[in-house]
């Protein structure tokens, strides 16, 4: 008889707990209509690691955040934004209620800023698909002279799934890339003499100002072209020493480059217009590639992607371009146009 009262005791015990476990420790129920319903949705956490320090640096770099959200067939749900200072946060998430479902959800940063240069060409709402969703670079950026500083870009999706059955929120981790890239060109004589910028223009022509909802580069007809947003002259070295150089810099903000794309960067003399140098740009930046074993085995395209920062340093001789080396973010590369 006290066997049996103690099964019996266990059988009671084992179905509260699995009673209460259902419940949670919020008190919720997914099958008791005499409790709250479980919260039902998803908890979204934000990273940028995609980068050459391969650390998150979301919360210091992205001042604004828009998430679309779409169903399993590619129709707009809902949207989020968020602009405040909750996203310099690292425990910063973004809670949706959601019925249980499929959803495909697309991230962009710095499209809700107020120096936002990048603008959606149809405002996701009701009755728009993702295949619809494209982002285009502002007109006023486009073809300027001078050029404009590019707010960042960051871009991010992930497809997830709410369970009927889920207690709570569904975590789930949005990891972005960033699109905009700042590309700065110096010129400096071989000799020592001063080089003026005045005495060139720059350009880089590409084709990368509209991004589809995958964040591939919708081509147009006739390309792009960008100015730099900045020229200057500047000292650098030890006068003490005479290895003081007086060069010439341009900075240019550009889009997202891409692998096989035909960007090119072209030099003109002022005076004769004739070309300094016209070079396939692309080509020239994944040379740091080849010669450090740190990038070595990246992809091509996530070599472009992670790194936003550039400098490409290009020695003079007589306003001609010495072609035998370039010097790219501090890495000297020796050329062999073989290969280009």
């Amino acid at each position: 008889m006290k066997n049996l009262l103690n099964k019996a005791i266990g059988s009671i015990m084992g179905v509260a707990l699995a009673a209460a476990s259902m419940m949670g420790m919020t008190g919720c129920s997914v099958i008791n209509d005499d409790l709250d319903p479980c919260p039902q949705g998803v908890k979204l956490r934000f990273v940028f690691d995609y980068n050459m320090e391969f650390y998150n640096t979301f919360p210091a770099q992205v001042d604004c955040l828009t998430l679309l959200v779409y169903d399993r067939d590619g129709k707009f749900v809902t949207s989020r934004t968020e602009t405040t200072s909750a996203l310099a946060d690292e425990n910063y998430r973004m809670t949706l209620d959601l019925p249980a479902d499929t959803y495909h959800f697309v991230a962009y940063g710095g499209m809700e800023c107020e120096k936002s240069t990048f603008h959606f060409v149809k405002n996701p709402s009701a009755g728009t698909t993702l295949a619809e969703l494209q982002v285009n670079m502002n007109d006023n950026c486009v073809s300027a002279n001078p050029g404009e500083e590019l707010h960042p870009l960051f871009f991010g999706d992930l497809d997830l799934t709410v369970d009927s059955k889920a207690m709570d929120y569904t975590a789930g981790t949005v990891y972005m890339i960033r699109d905009t890239n700042t590309i700065r060109v110096v010129l400096q004589n071989v000799d020592g003499t001063p080089v003026n910028p005045d005495d060139f223009t720059f350009t880089i022509f590409d084709d990368n100002t509209q991004l589809a909802f995958d964040n591939s580069v919708i081509p147009v007809a006739d390309g792009n072209t960008y100015s730099p947003w900045q020229t200057g002259q500047v000292t650098v070295g030890t006068t003490d020493t005479d290895d003081a150089a007086t060069i010439a810099f341009a900075e240019f903000s550009t889009s997202r480059l891409m692998d096989g794309s035909g960007s090119r960067l072209v030099i003109n003399d002022c005076i004769s217009d004739e070309a300094v140098l016209s070079i396939p740009l692309v080509n020239y930046l994944q040379l740091m590639k080849s010669v450090s074993s740190k990038y070595s085995k990246l992809g091509a395209q996530e070599f472009l992607d992670r790194e936003c920062d550039w400098t490409l340093m290009l020695f003079l001789d007589n306003g001609r371009w010495i072609d035998t080396h370039i010097v790219i973010n501090d890495w000297t590369v020796r050329l062999n146009h073989a290969e280009l």
